[in-house]
């Protein structure tokens, strides 16, 4: 089967009707985010919510806008019909960013309509409350957790939240921290579980904090469009100038004699 006929596949496989009464209530939306090696890419219409999580990196440029027209023509609307447009604010991958800020912005100023700025460690966190490591405390209506991505570099993206009162509060807004910082920032901090992939990403150099469980992410674009409903009920639209990746890091890549430098240090006895 072609990409293209999987992505369409994957987009019907996964609709799921509205509850009743409730599509004149729930806003037109449209939602991505590109922060990550992955694509996630989201749609709640009037035939109901559409998610798809696919690959995504450096081929994310091109595909995410295809992919985006593709769902709203197959839930039968035009850009013109969004009431909103989310997008993945970061912190994440530079390219990813600014691919996803500069569609979301493309979109809303097509459209009119406003955007919303998702935080892109929420998501993770956002993916992990209902499951089985943090379904005891979510059912409690406290639910705090410590996520933390692999920025590479030797460095994670990491921040805390917690879950109360059916709403999301940040703890330590997000924030790169090199390895010994992170670990040092969340010694004796108490969690209910960590997420995201800085635990795979450096195994024992990254102990989670208390021996608390790390979750995995299982549906990222089913957690951004959660998201992304609960900011627009909360009216935090902005107009598409206004709009802005969170960048958390200046530099990029380091330089051949910096390389060559870690390489020395990792040999060293």
């Amino acid at each position: 089967m072609p990409a293209d006929d999987r992505a369409a596949a994957a987009f019907r496989a996964c609709a799921a009707a509205p509850a009743a009464g409730s599509a004149s209530r729930v806003p037109t939306l449209l939602a991505f985010d590109t922060a990550t090696e992955g694509l996630a890419l989201a749609l709640q219409a009037p035939g109901g919510p559409w998610w798809l999580d696919m690959p995504g990196g450096a081929a994310a440029s091109a595909t995410l806008l295809p992919q985006a027209q593709r769902l709203l023509a197959g839930a039968g609307l035009r850009p013109a019909d969004l009431q909103f447009v989310a997008f993945g604010r970061g912190p994440g991958a530079f390219t990813g960013l600014r691919t996803a800020c500069a569609v979301a912005q493309g979109l809303g100023y097509g459209a009119g309509c406003p955007l919303l700025p998702i935080d892109s460690l929420l998501i993770v966190a956002e993916d992990a409350r209902g499951q089985p490591g943090g379904g005891a405390a979510a059912a409690a209506d406290t639910f705090e957790i410590g996520v933390a991505m692999d920025a590479r570099m030797d460095e994670a993206y990491a921040a805390r939240y917690r879950w109360q009162g059916g709403a999301w509060h940040v703890l330590q807004a997000p924030a790169l921290f090199t390895l010994p910082a992170l670990n040092a920032a969340w010694a004796g901090v108490a969690m209910h579980a960590v997420a995201g992939s800085a635990w795979a990403a450096f195994g024992p150099r990254l102990p989670a904090p208390g021996g608390v469980p790390v979750l995995a992410e299982t549906g990222r674009a089913a957690a951004l469009l959660r998201l992304a409903l609960q900011a627009a009920a909360a009216g935090a639209g902005v107009d598409a100038a206004e709009a802005l990746p969170l960048y958390l890091r200046d530099k990029v890549a380091y330089t051949t004699q910096e390389r060559s430098a870690l390489r020395a240090a990792a040999a060293a006895p």
